[in-house]
């Protein structure tokens, strides 16, 4: 693992997103756990991307797609939970935490921009 938090806690929650969507195709709710799983585990990919931007600016924009996939799955999980789908609301309390932090990372790599 690496020593990055946010790398850590993305994929972490990417393992547990694609465990997830499985327990959903299990129970016939297809459209939802493929949505699910591809802006899960997309939140991941790009935080991954960002570690070897081009330049902050490019670094900052790979963050902010992260953020934005991490608001689309926190959509999709309350969409879960609204619907008396069990067990989600562990992972909406994770998406949220990563949100927090995706700001906080995005918000301080502005900063240091000027």
């Amino acid at each position: 693992m690496s020593s990055n938090l946010i790398v850590n806690l993305t994929f972490d929650f990417a393992i547990k997103i694609v465990r997830y969507s499985h327990h959903l195709e299990e129970n016939k709710k297809y459209v939802v756990a493929k949505q699910l799983l591809r802006s899960g585990t997309s939140i991941g990919a790009n935080v991954r991307e960002a570690q070897n931007a081009e330049s902050k600016n490019d670094f900052i924009h790979k963050m902010k797609i992260s953020a934005k996939e991490a608001g689309e799955t926190e959509y999709w999980l309350l969409l879960c939970k609204e619907t008396g789908y069990p067990n989600c609301d562990e992972l909406l309390d994770e998406v949220k935490s990563i949100i927090k932090v995706l700001s906080k990372i995005i918000i301080k790599c502005k900063k240091n921009l000027h």
